[in-house]
């Protein structure tokens, strides 16, 4: 699990490793997460790594701190969470892999379908 890559901070990787959790549902809305301490262990990052991740999702308003308790997973996180990451897609990923798409002049319908893409002659 601390297979990191060098496109994106460390702290945004561990972000969205959280994010698929609640995603996922492997973490339920009024759960707690994983203690920054025993992510940091498992992952072998610094705690302040950790620390900014959880910052990021307590910003956006899905986790928050409960004092001498840990962070929780706020009531609503998974359809806020989806919003936020549907926004992100479609301002953010969405216009590059359109871009990339007629780059390559590939066909966006062949895209979809279940049969492997060929290129347009």
């Amino acid at each position: 699990m601390d297979d990191f890559h060098a496109s994106q901070p460390i702290f945004v990787q561990i972000r969205q490793r959280l994010i698929e959790m609640i995603l996922r549902g492997a973490v339920g809305e009024g759960d707690a997460l994983p203690s920054v301490r025993q992510i940091a262990a498992e992952l072998s990052v610094n705690p302040l790594t950790v620390t900014k991740a959880f910052e990021a999702l307590v910003e956006i308003g899905v986790v928050e701190k409960r004092r001498g308790l840990g962070m929780f997973v706020t009531q609503g996180a998974r359809e806020k969470l989806l919003t936020h990451e549907r926004d992100k897609f479609l301002k953010e990923d969405w216009p590059r892999i359109l871009t990339q798409i007629k780059a390559l002049d590939l066909d966006p319908k062949s895209l979809f379908a279940e049969t492997p893409v060929e290129p347009k002659p």
